[in-house]
């Protein structure tokens, strides 16, 4: 452990007991300021929890995949350090270890549950050295920040091959992310031949692709539902080339972007055969989702009080993390079933009396999936769109075009569009078929929420629909917190 922790932690403390006072609520500064008197900090302190920790990434759902997985371990016994207000870089992920410390090398947790931004995962991956690495999905996200995807892959197969800074991690992946699915299936592979040989696998590029079930490593989870399947390839699905021989997939079956069952016709890459899935997938609106969980356990029929296919994904990314863990089913289904959403992830909160659903949209194949989910409510609705270009948000919005809006065009009773780049959003809406006299642009979100709520008194209580990006999302609910209209908890 590093000398002089100690101190270190008191100085951080008092900084975030300075912040609090001031209203700044401590978040991530104390974390930060952590960090920079002492680099080793975050590894230090993770060092302490007797059962190690556990990393979730992904562009889409590490939130709500954290939060699943968070019901499940506290119902099968584990006390957590978890960063669950959603913050998922260093100095948040120092914070919350910065808070559960205690004197004398103790930690008030037995289990680090940490959920990692994906441009940060190598470097906080070498510091928590986790146990299970859960990798649920790469999209094209903030592209002035992240660059392109394969960028995000590269780095990551660089973490999780051995020698790494997750080597040692037993690996939950996407079985359905082409992009994903290869870094457990190189892992996979490497771990059967040295299993075979005793040594290393020599690399020549051309390894066979994998079948059947992998080694006890890695642990693949999947959608099998051919209900679900779509039509076609959206326009802005990401990944359609085969990592290995470049070639274009084959795609059998679309359930949600780039994600389904694929093959190449080229070298014989083909999706893993997973071990946690979901079959007979039932979609009910904003409302909920029901399936079927298949684990090497058994199976058991999962309601999710959570909407959409991408809720079904982020469940099982959650289950798949308890398999690794050995944890059994039954508290798996239980923890599943009393997840809650987390703020601004379909929650519900009531304006004067009106119901309003607020729906995170960040990127154009996390807007599909809620454009997608609201097409199956009836009627027609009412939208409050919230578009910012913060740094968090990414400064490019022109990922607003490849969202299929078209989708609900021809019944939206009324769009309000608000946020730092409303315009745009205002612009893209009558592009996609909207009524140019059913929008309104209401740059100041105090008052866009006002105009858009009002609005709802016209024609009775219909539920307010609300899609704001990232740092909106966080604003939203500033607001509705000092309004008394939401819980000044996360969670």
């Amino acid at each position: 452990m590093s000398s002089w922790l100690g101190p270190k932690l008191a100085i951080a403390r008092a900084v975030a007991a300075v912040s609090r006072v001031r209203g700044g609520g401590g978040t991530s500064l104390p974390g930060k300021l952590l960090v920079r008197m002492d680099s080793s900090a975050i590894g230090s302190l993770a060092a302490r929890l007797p059962k190690g920790s556990v990393v979730i990434s992904a562009t889409n759902g590490k939130t709500t995949t954290a939060t699943m997985a968070a019901s499940i371990l506290r119902r099968a016994g584990l006390s957590l350090v978890h960063n669950q207000a959603g913050a998922n870089m260093a100095g948040r992920i120092a914070s919350t270890l910065l808070d559960a410390a205690g004197r004398r090398g103790t930690i008030a947790g037995e289990l680090g549950l940490f959920e990692v931004d994906e441009l940060w995962l190598d470097r906080l991956a070498a510091q928590l050295q986790p146990r299970v690495l859960v990798l649920g999905n790469l999209f094209r996200d903030q592209l002035d920040r992240y660059g392109e995807l394969d960028t995000i892959a590269d780095r990551w197969a660089d973490a999780v091959r051995d020698g790494g800074a997750a080597g040692r991690a037993r690996l939950v992946c996407n079985a359905d992310d082409p992009l994903v699915a290869d870094l457990g299936r190189e892992r996979a592979q490497t771990g059967h031949e040295r299993a075979q040989t005793g040594r290393e696998p020599a690399q020549t590029g051309h390894e066979p692709a994998q079948t059947g079930h992998e080694p006890a490593d890695v642990v693949f989870f999947g959608v099998e539902d051919d209900s679900l399947a779509l039509e076609g390839m959206a326009h802005a699905a990401d990944a359609k080339h085969c990592r290995r021989c470049g070639a274009p997939y084959t795609f059998d079956a679309i359930y949600l972007g780039h994600l389904g069952h694929y093959h190449c016709p080229s070298c014989g890459q083909r999706r893993p055969s997973p071990t946690v899935l979901a079959r007979s997938v039932t979609l009910e609106g904003v409302r909920s989702a029901r399936f079927q969980l298949c684990t090497p356990e058994g199976e058991a029929r999962v309601t999710l009080a959570l909407p959409g296919l991408y809720n079904v994904y982020n469940a099982l990314a959650a289950a798949a993390l308890a398999v690794a863990l050995e944890i059994p089913l039954a508290e798996i289904v239980a923890g599943l079933q009393s997840t809650k959403a987390a703020f601004g992830r379909a929650e519900t909160v009531m304006l004067g009396g009106r119901e309003a659903r607020i729906l995170l949209v960040k990127n154009p194949a996390g807007a599909n999936e809620v454009l997608r989910t609201l097409a199956l409510e009836p009627g027609t609705h009412d939208l409050l769109g919230v578009l910012n270009d913060n740094t968090a948000d990414g400064r490019d919005v022109s990922w607003i075009w490849d969202a299929d809006f078209e989708l609900l065009a021809g019944r939206v009773r009324s769009a309000t569009c608000s946020g730092t780049r409303a315009p745009e959003l205002a612009l893209r809406l009558k592009y996609a078929g909207v009524e140019p006299e059913r929008i309104t642009v209401v740059e100041d979100l105090a008052h866009a929420l006002d105009r858009a709520a009002d609005y709802l008194d016209e024609g009775g209580k219909p539920p307010l629909f609300v899609l704001p990006t990232y740092t909106a999302m966080l604003s939203l609910r500033e607001l509705l917190v000092a309004r008394g209209e939401a819980s000044s908890s996360w969670l």
